[in-house]
Order: C-alpha cells, then structure tokens, then sequence
C-alpha cells in the first residue's frame, strides 16, 4: 500500500477467467467498476434498438420516450440530435458525467475528507499486530471478517481487488457513483420508466455462460437503471475501496446535478413542453 501511495506500481496483474462468461458475482462485479465501459451510453443504446425476435442479445428492448416527450403525439415531426432524440439522449449523457466528476472532487477536497476502507485496514492492522492506540471502535475487533482475513493472508490488511489499491483522494463521495447518478437520472427523463422490458434473461447460475429466461416480478426500465447505478457503487465496494456510504449517498449528488442540467436545458427548448417526470432515488415523483 505504502509503495503505491508513494507513486509505484504493485507488480501485480488480474488474471481473467479464460472461459468468457457473464459476470456472477461480487468479484466480476468489481472489475467491471474498475474502469468502466462506456456502461450508460450503451444503456441508451439498448433503450433506443428494437428487440431482434430471433437473437435477444443482437438489439435491444425498443423502450418508448419519456411521456412528457413533446414530439410523442407529432404526425409530422420527430426528436433528432439537436433534442429528444437518439443522438440527444447520446449528447446529454457525455455532457453529465464530467459535471458530476467535477462536482465529486470538490466534495472529496474540500468538504469531506473521509479515510479510504483500505487506508482504515491499516490502522486496524497496526493495532492488531504493532499494537498501536488508533481510536477505532471495539466492535471492529469482534468482527469474523478480521480472522479470516489474518487466516488466509497473515495479515489483516483489508484485501483490494485492484492491483494499484484505491485511489488516493478521499472515499468521498464515490465519483464513479456519483457519475451513475447523473447518467442514470439523464436516462430516466429521456426514456419511460413504466416501460415493461420484453424477454428478459439471466445467467445460467449452474452454467454463467448461457443465459436463462428470467422468472420473477415484471422488469421495468425505471427499476433497471436504479440497479445500474447502483451496481456500479457497489462493485467499487466490493473492490475494497470504498464504503457503502460512498455509493448510497453519491447517488442522489448526481441525482441533484442531473436535474440541474435538465432544468438548464429546459429553458433552451423552443417546442410547447411540460417537463419530463420520473421516479427520483428515494421514490418520489418530480417534474422537470
């Protein structure tokens, strides 16, 4: 940890599972967090595609706009790049996450200087084997994660699933969760929440690389891109390098800078619009 925190590198690489595969679990969870893909692009891009009948991995769910779309109940008329089509949804997405980054790293420097979770390991380490007096509450030592930790790695350093460690700024507020935030919150007033996805499918759990049709309660667009955000927080969770807090709370900053640029954007419209609604974090309804 010193060594990275001082500017080296680990030496260490990840090994990838050589069959590829749907991702299972918290460790597959994490790396896709790691450095993330271009995840909400692509969601829109699922959004916008048909599905394909024959192939349901080779488009998409063909969701409708946001009901407050003012080119829904057009004859003549449809949204372009310019607004509340295709390339739009696109164009606010890019636009957003480096507003929401910004807007992070300000918290994290200037507002709450929170100690990473791995950093946090270290002085539990420390009091554990150094036997140093770091102020960590008492519970911490009752916990069976701290044995199991030492039985397998003679050390009670907390694991890192990513070779350089977290990064140094404060945990936060977690930036990538904030950005998932904002992406999502963009998403959400773009397309119909209420929309029912068609044929969904999950992983095989006895076999993750086939996929299996999903059985439970209907998937809406809405609750789906609630769990991309939250997915995106909590594999950076699972990573080691972050507090649960960090992805819970972050959600809702980015909420409040989307809904900023949407208001922002409002004012530039020239069609007769009433506002997008959708479903906020915390379940209320709001009208931009």
């Amino acid at each position: 940890m010193v060594l990275v925190q001082n500017g080296g590198e680990s030496g260490r690489t990840i090994k990838f599972d050589s069959t590829r595969r749907y991702f299972i679990n918290g460790r597959d969870q994490s790396e896709i967090a790691h450095t993330p893909p271009p995840v909400y692009t692509n969601a829109a891009l699922i959004l916008l595609a048909k599905p394909v009948k024959d192939d349901l991995l080779a488009g998409g769910i063909g969701s409708p706009y946001n009901p407050g779309n003012p080119y829904n109940k057009s004859k003549t008329q449809a949204g372009g790049s310019g607004t509340f089509g295709p390339g739009y949804s696109q164009s606010l997405i890019a636009w957003v996450s480096p507003h929401a980054i910004r807007a992070a790293y300000w918290q994290k420097y200037y507002v709450h200087p929170r100690l990473r979770a791995e950093a946090y390991g270290g002085l539990v380490h420390n009091n554990k084997v150094n036997k140093t007096n770091h102020p960590i509450h008492p519970e911490v030592f009752k916990s069976e994660a701290l044995d199991r930790f030492f039985s397998k790695n003679k050390s009670y350093l907390l694991p890192q699933a990513y070779p350089e460690g977290s990064p140094l700024h404060s945990s936060y507020p977690g930036g990538a969760s904030v950005a998932a935030g904002a992406s999502v919150t963009i998403l959400k007033a773009l397309f119909d929440e209420s929309y029912v996805i068609p044929n969904p499918v999950v992983p095989n759990p006895q076999d993750p690389t086939k996929l299996i049709p999903y059985e439970g309660p209907p998937l809406t667009v809405g609750g789906e891109l609630n769990k991309l955000a939250t997915n995106i927080g909590l594999g950076r969770d699972s990573a080691g390098i972050h507090w649960r807090i960090d992805a819970a709370a972050s959600l809702a900053l980015g909420e409040a800078i989307a809904i900023g640029i949407l208001k922002d954007e409002k004012l530039t419209f020239r069609k007769k619009f009433e506002g997008f609604t959708f479903t906020k974090f915390d379940g209320t309804k709001v009208t931009i």
